[in-house]
Formats: C-alpha cells, sequence, structure tokens
C-alpha cells in the first residue's frame, strides 16, 4: 500500500504512525521563561551546577537553550527570587548558584520529568539514526569533512563551559552526518538531535571532557574507515544518554568520566 500524508502533511505508511520524531508533551505546554528555569533549577537539584558556581553570561545561555536573551535575564532573575540564584557585584560577580540552593522550589520541572518515556524513545530513535550515519561517513568522509571534525574537537577541548560546548557538539553531529555524502539522512537527523537539545541541561565540564573524548575516538575511526568502529563509538555515545541524561538521575549525582557523559 502507498504512503499517504496525515493531516498535518507528515508521510505515514500502511504500518502505522507519522514517520516523525516521538510526540513530546509536557514541555511543550511550559512558555520559554519557565522551560529555561526548569532546565536550570534541574541542573541545580541533581548537582549537576554546584553551589557557588558562576553561570555563563546571558547570551551564552541564551545560545545554548536556543531562546531569547531577555527571556535568559527574566528566567535569572526569577531563579534568584526561587532561591537557587543569586547575583553577586564587583570583579568576582555575576549569577551563581546559591550557597543552600532551594531545590524543588520550581514546579515547572515535572514537565520534563513527565516526557520521561516519550524522551527514552526519542533516544532510541537517535541511536538507529546515528549508529547508520557513522557507519556510512567511515566510507564516504572526505579529508576535508575529517579536518573539519577534527577542528571542531579541538575547539570543544578547550572551550570554558557547558554552554559554548553545546553550540559546538551540535555542529559537530551535523557535520558528521553531512560527511555521510548522503543529504538525505541530514534532514531527519537534525530533526532528532534538536529534539533532544530541548532537554539539555547544564553539565559539568569534565563530563563535557568525557563525551569529547568519544568524539575524537569517532573522527579516528572515520579517518580509518573502519564502519565497525565507527558505529561502535556512536552506539555508545547515544547510549550515554540513557544513563546519564536527566530523566535518568531521579535525585542521584553522575561521576564524571567516560561511563557518565551527557553532553549530547
Amino acid at each position: 500500500m502507498p504512503d499517504t500524508e496525515n493531516r498535518t502533511g507528515q508521510a505515514t505508511t500502511a504500518a502505522g504512525p507519522p514517520l516523525s520524531t516521538p510526540a513530546l508533551g509536557g514541555i511543550r505546554r511550559l512558555s520559554a521563561l519557565d522551560t529555561v528555569r526548569a532546565r536550570i533549577a534541574m541542573a541545580i537539584d541533581l548537582g549537576l551546577l554546584a553551589p557557588g558556581e558562576r553561570l555563563p553570561a546571558a547570551a551564552e545561555i541564551a545560545a545554548a537553550l536556543d531562546v531569547g536573551e531577555i527571556t535568559v535575564r527574566r528566567a535569572l532573575v526569577a531563579l534568584c527570587d526561587d532561591g537557587l540564584l543569586e547575583r553577586r557585584r564587583g570583579r568576582n560577580g555575576g549569577t551563581l548558584v546559591a550557597q543552600h540552593p532551594a531545590k524543588g522550589s520550581v514546579s515547572a520541572v515535572g514537565s520534563y520529568r513527565s516526557d520521561t518515556d516519550s524522551v527514552r524513545r526519542l533516544i532510541d530513535h537517535r541511536l538507529v539514526l546515528e549508529c547508520g550515519i557513522a557507519h556510512l561517513a567511515a566510507g564516504h568522509a572526505d579529508d576535508a569533512a575529517l579536518r573539519e571534525l577534527e577542528r571542531l574537537v579541538e575547539v570543544m577541548d578547550r572551550v570554558t563551559g557547558w554552554a559554548e560546548f553545546h553550540r559546538h557538539d551540535e555542529e559537530f553531529h551535523l557535520a558528521v552526518a553531512s560527511a555521510t555524502g548522503t543529504p538525505s539522512v541530514v534532514v531527519p537527523y537534525a530533526a532528532v538531535v534538536r529534539e533532544l537539545y530541548r532537554y539539555y541541561l547544564p553539565y559539568p565540564l569534565d563530563a563535557l571532557r568525557a563525551s569529547n573524548a568519544e568524539h575524537r575516538a569517532l573522527v579516528r575511526a572515520l579517518r580509518q574507515g573502519d564502519r565497525a568502529a565507527a558505529a561502535a563509538v556512536a552506539q555508545e555515545h547515544v547510549q550515554t544518554l540513557h544513563r546519564t541524561m536527566f530523566i535518568g538521575l531521579p535525585g542521584a549525582v553522575p561521576v564524571p568520566g567516560p561511563a557518565a557523559t551527557a553532553g549530547d
């Protein structure tokens, strides 16, 4: 039976539902302001942002969380009112995590947790695509593409915080997809990755460094043309999300390292 389209214009098949990313519910009901509050609050609740830790500039947070800078500034003020953040003046000032943050004070966090099952399916969706993309890229990436990936790995090794890392991480993964030489895989892959990034939380820099070590291993496998090794690295890289993304951390604090990476 031929494929059809549903009322939203998404492709469907005779076998089942639309060929799209999994439907996600809870956070779609939140305002942009509350999504920023929830993501920073959850990172503090889980111990990913430590007491006294300085947050990046509002512009950097806005770029990492894909919202406007004004929204971020309003969210930071609200989180100060919530008792999670505090403002300090002077050379060493800025917006910092409170020394004794009022954990559990932002109700919007519940909307993220309510999406647990859908996010798990979304990670599995990415896993299928990521392994196939790595396998293809190992056989098709040219030297220019590989040099760009190596450049991005070096850039991520030098970043000083989670907001800057996040921007280059997305660029890296989309560049791997482009290196397959198969444009038809880039659009669906980008959609899945960007949907997952709606759930991105600030993570400790040590954990992000471990994530970048996996990026480096992937590029090495691509340069060697080792399809099996590339797919294996990609599989571990995405499966880490199941272990360490916020939905797998009900109050637990991850130990930074290769087995506890959630940068992407």
